[in-house]
């Protein structure tokens, strides 16, 4: 009976783990292998992904988060918004409670929490997206050209980094009817049954 047991809670723990489990970084975050290692100058990351034809977005998160291991696990897993981003941005990962330096937009020296504090992130997973050129005398929460508070499903958050890339910012077209069009789209080519 105790073999059984044991047997039926192996298959249980088999079944219910995630099959594409995000990696997890010493400092307790998961990390995507795409994810862009830099020395957190925002100016300078700005630079970096227009010379490489990108954008830049900065991915706040904390150790423990489990909305911050659903994006990792459910969505970025997602072969369609992985390859997505990467061909279309260059994505920098900051911890909301770290102590790596950070140099604002104005220029101004700070922890990752310290800047965090600054621009009033406090939700994890938070996307900043920064403009395609360094603005002056900004700080990056005034510059940044839409940030996603949270942690969304597949088609919002994939949604969210078209609408920046193709500019959407700039339009008339609030984000939220930009998606219910895509979406609608997306429903009339069979491509989505429920969401």
């Amino acid at each position: 009976m105790w073999k059984t047991l044991a047997g039926l809670m192996f298959a249980f723990a088999v079944v219910a783990s995630p099959l594409s489990a995000a990696t997890m970084g010493e400092d307790g975050l998961h990390k995507q292998d795409w994810f862009t290692i830099t020395f957190k100058d925002i100016a300078e990351d700005i630079e970096t992904a227009k010379e490489d034809g990108k954008r830049l977005a900065l991915v706040f998160e904390q150790r423990g988060c489990i909305y911050c291991a659903k994006m990792h696990e459910k969505v970025l897993s997602d072969p369609e918004v992985a390859d997505y981003i990467k061909e279309n941005f260059i994505v920098v990962q900051y911890n909301m409670f770290g102590d790596e330096e950070v140099i604002d937009l104005d220029g101004s020296e700070l922890s990752e929490k310290s800047a965090a504090r600054k621009w009033g992130f406090v939700f994890t997973p938070t996307v900043v997206f920064l403009p395609e050129d360094v603005p002056e005398d900004k700080t990056v929460a005034e510059a940044a050209v839409a940030t996603m508070p949270g942690s969304f499903g597949k088609w919002t958050f994939l949604n969210m980094f078209k609408w920046v890339n193709e500019k959407g910012y700039e339009s008339d077209e609030h984000f939220q009817k930009y998606h219910a069009r895509i979406i609608n789209q997306l429903r009339e080519e069979g491509r989505l049954s429920g969401e």
